[in-house]
């Protein structure tokens, strides 16, 4: 949202890392970017380096976000990795960042006046690092939270020790204590927090994630030689939609022409899953992507795949679905955030990971989104929102 700020009467400095061993980057996005925006980048210890040496990788192969925590690779290296990345790195392997980040931030801010400080997380560390510099330079602290914080969705699974977890509950408190606003990107988010911290109530607010519209002006759709059902972005092990490939199967002797097709990374166990139900001639894996790319695929796919495990956080990508308009079949544990928006535009289908979801491709013909609703979640109407957030302070 930072480059609808200034718009807003609101210039911001950004502090964030130089590139790192573990993210993929789009320089193309770059250009959406005000050029005379203060982007200021440090140095940090980045552990995925480690992490690397462990996996046995090479200095120049990339780490796969969907990988990194697999438990479907029986090793030792693989399964002592991440046991120290979820016990020894307090809230995230993002911690690296902490003191160059303080010491940026800290010269900046006795040269500079500032009326606020946002930080955005996960990485959870962000949050950590923006909680003492507001309490060391009295500037009020604005928190958004895409994802919770101390049982986040890919510490399903996982072994963490009490004394990790003692630890990672006492930052997160600190933070949700020392915040002047929170911003959750969920309604169920929100009462999760509101529950566990009673006298957060006030100072909450919820603004989703949003999509930008002129990400989809003038973008040409690919034709497909056949029916496609696109997953966008990461998918994880704990959110392998088996009952789907099991369905997906079913209609191809139906005479039926499926695709499957990734774009983003995928996990083990998912591909294992196309591999056993005998669909891998009919998927594929494109990998990253530029972003503008991915939005000619999202628009060119007849079906579109949402997996949300967690039911307090809605994947970004729902919203770029919503504005393509194309049916989405979603499978969302009790998540009602994924479910009213799905239902309320009419785009399609929501399931549990146990259902048969075969109804959706016999009435994927019902669903067509209702492109007013989808704008209601444009991002620059959500700027607007956090400028009055931001008033507030």
């Amino acid at each position: 949202m930072v480059k609808y700020l200034p718009e807003n009467n609101w210039q911001p400095t950004v502090i964030t890392v130089k590139e790192d061993t573990f993210t993929e980057s789009d320089p193309e996005l770059t250009q959406d970017i005000d050029p005379n925006l203060n982007v200021i980048r440090t140095d940090f210890w980045d552990p995925f380096v480690l992490y690397k040496k462990l996996l046995g990788k090479k200095e120049d192969q990339s780490l796969v976000a969907s990988e990194s925590i697999s438990k479907t690779s029986k090793s030792f290296a693989q399964r002592f990795s991440i046991w120290v990345r979820m016990n020894f790195f307090i809230p995230d392997a993002r911690i690296g960042w902490y003191f160059p980040a303080i010491k940026e931030a800290s010269q900046l801010l006795r040269k500079e006046k500032f009326d606020a400080i946002v930080s955005n997380g996960p990485p959870h560390s962000t949050h950590v690092i923006t909680e003492k510099l507001s309490r060391k330079f009295n500037i009020p602290l604005v928190s958004v939270f895409i994802d919770p914080w101390v049982d986040i969705a890919y510490y399903k699974g996982q072994t963490r020790s009490s004394l990790t977890k003692w630890i990672d509950n006492r930052l997160e408190e600190r933070v949700i204590n020392n915040s002047d606003k929170l911003v959750f990107v969920t309604s169920t988010m929100k009462e999760y927090f509101n529950k566990k911290y009673p006298n957060t109530e006030k100072k909450s607010n919820v603004l989703h994630w949003g999509y930008n519209e002129e990400d989809f002006e003038n973008v040409e759709p690919i034709k497909n030689e056949c029916e496609t059902l696109l997953h966008a972005g990461n998918i994880f092990d704990f959110q392998n939609p088996v009952n789907l490939w099991k369905a997906v199967k079913k209609e191809i002797p139906k005479g039926r022409k499926l695709k499957i097709k990734f774009v983003g990374t995928v996990s083990p166990a998912v591909k294992n899953s196309i591999n056993e139900f005998g669909l891998s001639e009919i998927t594929e894996y494109k990998g990253f992507i530029p972003y503008k790319d991915v939005i000619k695929e999202v628009i060119s796919a007849d079906y579109l795949l949402v997996c949300a495990t967690e039911p307090r956080h809605t994947p970004g990508k729902l919203f770029e679905y919503l504005r393509a308009g194309k049916p989405i079949i979603a499978f969302a544990e009790n998540n009602k955030d994924v479910k009213q928006m799905i239902e309320e535009s009419n785009s399609g289908m929501v399931f549990s990971y146990d259902e048969n979801p075969s109804a959706f491709f016999n009435t994927s013909n019902n669903f067509s989104c209702d492109i007013q609703i989808a704008k209601k979640y444009e991002r620059k109407r959500i700027a607007n929102s956090l400028k009055e957030i931001l008033e507030e302070l």
